[in-house]
Formats: C-alpha cells, sequence, structure tokens
C-alpha cells in the first residue's frame, strides 16, 4: 500500500497539506471527528494549540489501533470555531504538527464553524486513513 501526492501541472505547490492523495489498494480507515480530550474525555487545554495537538494525538490513536501510522493518513478535515486564532497560532500548530507527524501532509480542509458538539472544544479533527490490505 502507497499514498501518492498528486499535484496538478502548472499549480502552485501548497504548503502544509496535499491537493490530493492517491491510495493504492488497502484498507480504508474512517476516523470520527477527534477533540482535544483525554482518555477520559476532560479537555487537556483552554487553548487551540493544546487541544489541536491532542486531537491529532487521538487521531494517530485510532490509527494506530487498526495497525497503521501517521503516513497513512490520507484525508484530514479540520474544524475550528475561530479561524483567526488558528492562523494566529499556525506556526506552534506546524511545530506540533511535524513532531507528531514528521513531513507528511495528507488531503486537508478547513472550515470554521459556529461551535462543535462538546462545551469547550476549539477544534475537532476528522479522518481518513488507507491501510495495507
Amino acid at each position: 500500500m502507497s499514498l501518492i501526492q498528486i499535484q496538478p501541472e502548472g499549480w502552485r505547490a501548497p504548503q502544509g497539506y496535499s491537493n490530493g492523495i492517491a491510495a493504492t489498494p488497502g484498507r480504508l480507515l474512517f476516523v470520527a471527528g477527534q477533540i482535544g480530550w483525554d482518555e477520559h474525555h476532560r479537555l487537556v487545554s483552554d487553548l487551540l494549540v493544546g487541544q489541536f495537538r491532542q486531537a491529532l494525538v487521538n487521531v494517530l490513536s485510532v490509527v494506530r489501533a487498526a495497525g497503521g501510522g501517521p503516513t497513512d493518513l490520507a484525508r484530514l478535515t479540520i474544524y475550528v470555531t475561530d479561524k483567526a486564532a488558528y492562523v494566529a497560532t499556525r506556526r506552534q500548530i506546524g511545530r506540533d504538527w511535524r513532531d507528531l507527524m514528521g513531513a507528511h501532509y495528507p488531503a486537508m480542509t478547513l472550515l470554521e464553524v459556529k461551535g462543535l458538539l462538546e462545551p469547550g472544544a476549539l477544534v475537532e479533527l476528522e479522518a481518513t486513513a488507507v491501510l495495507s490490505a
């Protein structure tokens, strides 16, 4: 199984994500939305940066439980309640990303939403991974 980045000819290269990911045969894993809480469902921080890191840890925990790893992530959707806060903390989020994901950037979308189901949640990550068959 492998993931291949798709970059249309003549397009400027994106920074921090891939425009498309093609997956060779494998198992698809759909990871439900993960927020920045621990295994006891307690939010780890009141700050977006801390919640983002924990939400990514949670996504990766599900992927690992299915037998995969960070480079198996093909798609990630990021929901934030405050886009300006995300933009303001992008550098720290980027450092945390590289710490957990290395230089792997799946196809990604970021959406600003009015709110999330869990009170106090500032970010939610939803993912798709392609695992070895």
